[in-house]
This record gives C-alpha cells, structure tokens and sequence, in this order.
C-alpha cells in the first residue's frame, strides 16, 4: 500500500493491498488477504486472513468478515464482458467463513448490494445483482441466485435457496432446504416438504420486533386470504384491499403482489 497507514489501521505484513485502495481508520485487514483495485474499506472494519475483496466494491464502517471470505468476485454470469459493475455492502455486517459475494452485471443494473447489520453465516452465496436489505440473517449454505430482492428482516435458514428473480418480502422466513421458485410476501413462513410451501405467518419474530397483537392479528386475516380460503388469486386481492384500509400492514402485503413480475408462491 502507497504512503502511510491510516490512523489505527492494523495490517499484516502479507497482506497485499493496491495502492488505488482507500483504507478507513481502525481497519484491520488479516494475514494473506488481498484488496484489490478500486476497493473502499469504512472505518473499524475487520478483514481476517486468507480473504480476497476485488473492485470495484464499496465497504462500509464497522463490519466483520471472518478468514476465507470472498468479496467483490466477477458475477458467474455467462454474459459477463468484464464491464464495470460493483458491489457496495452497507455497516455493521457479520459476514462468516466462506461466504462468496459477487459484483452486478451490466445488463442487470450494475450493483449488488447488501444492507446493514445482516449476519451471513458460513458458506453463503450472493449472486450478482441481489439486493439486500437491513437485519436479515442467512444461515449456513443459504444461497440466492442472481437478481434475487430479499427485504429487511428476513430469515433464510440453512441449506435454503432463491430461484433468480425471486422476491422475499420483509419479515419472511424460508425453513431449512426449502428453494423458493416464485415470490414470497412479507411476513411468510415457507418450509420444506416435496417443494417448499407456505406455512403461516413469522408471528414470532413479529414479536421479538415489537409488533402487539392487533397488528399480527391483522397480517393473520390477510394470509388466510390468500392462502386459506381457496378464493382465486384475484378474489384474494379484492379481499385483501379491503383489510388493508385498516391496516399498513396488509397494505405492504399487497402492494408486494401487486408488484410481482415472477409467480407468487401459493
């Protein structure tokens, strides 16, 4: 690296860092890690050893990444020319042994980019042009394909896996081994059986975040709609209009339908 360390900066010696890198304060970057050209690293991050972070990727203020990470890689997309496209991962992430997240495409919008305090455990995988949101936990060999949008608060559990293109609403939980193939709502529960299918409402973690009865309450009337009652998917929508007038809730759970381009898991 050209000139001096910033201020608190510690860096092993092995590491290989290019001059063209911007280094925040009170990093710390590992043994064998390479940073690689046209990377920003925000201050108090932590980088561990034998990682690989390529540009152009963007890295905000107090992250941990664990050894063996792989950020900033070329997306696996066959129609990759090697156009310029990044990835720009937010503050305060938890990011575990070999987790792989690549950059965007040029045909996809050019970014992947991942929110704030997310915890990705080992093995994840981040396709290029996903977009992630704030809080949401993948657990061990969670995988997304490219172009998946995954909204904040969102629990995918181990083994677990989007189709690209796929939609996950805020506050949805995909169970262990279930692939998803079409978009799931906010506040879901999918888990696994031949192929994963709906199993009620994350009314639990809506009560570790604060959501009081009458407001779950609301989102439960709004999932029977459209997955208990048997009513066409249109019908369904009809009904939900109307719950959602008493509800912000039910309101967001609609407008996620009403904006879906792939097929709604039902």
């Amino acid at each position: 690296m050209a000139g001096p360390l910033p201020a608190g900066a510690m860096i092993h010696p092995s590491a290989v860092i290019d001059p063209s890198a911007r280094i925040g304060r009170d990093v710390a970057i590992g043994a064998f890690t390479l940073i690689g050209a046209e990377v920003e690293i925000g201050d108090g991050t932590r980088i561990g050893s034998h990682c690989s972070v390529l540009g152009p990727t963007r890295i905000g203020r107090d992250n941990q990444v664990a050894s063996h990470v792989a950020i900033g890689g070329d997306p696996q997309d066959k129609k990759f020319r090697g156009e310029r496209v990044e990835l720009v991962i937010g503050d305060r992430n938890t990011i575990r042994e070999f987790v792989t997240l690549n950059r965007g495409t040029g045909d996809g919008g050019g970014v992947t980019r991942i929110g704030d305090d997310n915890w990705l455990l080992a093995y994840t995988h981040v396709a290029h042009d996903c977009l992630i949101g704030n809080h949401c936990v993948f657990s061990n060999n969670a995988t997304l394909a490219g172009h998946v949008q995954v909204g904040d608060w969102v629990i995918l559990s181990g083994f677990a896996g989007a189709h690209q293109f796929c939609r996950i609403g805020a506050h949805a939980f995909i169970g262990m081994g279930t692939l998803i193939s079409g978009d799931v709502p906010p506040f879901v529960m999918v888990a696994q059986s031949e192929q994963g299918r709906p199993r009620g409402i994350n009314a639990e973690g809506l009560k570790r975040r604060g959501f009081d009865a009458e407001r779950i309450a609301a989102i439960k009337r709004a999932y029977r709609a459209l997955y208990v009652s048997g009513d066409s998917l249109a019908d369904a929508k009809a009904k939900l209009a109307e719950l959602a007038q008493d509800s912000d809730d039910v309101q967001a759970f609609l407008e996620f339908i009403e904006q879906g381009e792939r097929p709604l898991f039902r």
